[in-house]
C-alpha cells in the first residue's frame, strides 16, 4: 500500500522517515519531493509499504501526529494513474492568462 505524508519538518531526511515507517512494518520504497532547483524537501512525500495492515495502523497512529512541532497528515496515496501531469492543460501545466 503507498502512503502519503504532508507536513514533513524539512529537515527529516528518508532514512530517517523509513525507520519511523519501519516500526509498523517492513518499508518497500519511500521518497521525499525535492525542490528540483534547490534539492529542499517540499514538505511530502510517500512510503510503500508491504503489508497493508501494517500501512493503515501507521495512518492510524501518525496521521495528525506531531513530528518536530509539525502537525502531519498521513493518508491513503491516491493513485493518479498514466499519464496524470497534475496540471490545468493539455501540456502539464497551469495555464497563464
Amino acid at each position: 500500500m503507498k502512503v502519503f505524508i504532508a507536513g514533513l519538518p524539512l529537515q527529516v531526511d528518508e532514512a530517517e522517515l523509513t525507520a519511523v515507517f519501519g516500526d509498523f512494518g517492513p518499508v518497500k520504497s519511500l521518497r521525499i519531493i525535492k525542490d528540483r532547483e534547490t534539492k529542499e524537501s517540499k514538505g511530502f512525500g510517500f512510503v510503500e509499504m508491504v503489508n497493508d495492515d501494517e500501512a493503515q495502523e501507521a495512518i492510524r497512529c501518525m496521521n495528525g501526529a506531531s513530528y518536530y512541532g509539525r502537525r502531519i497528515t498521513v493518508n491513503v496515496a491516491e493513485d493518479k494513474g498514466p499519464g496524470f501531469t497534475g496540471g490545468g492543460n493539455k501540456n502539464g501545466g497551469f495555464r497563464r492568462n
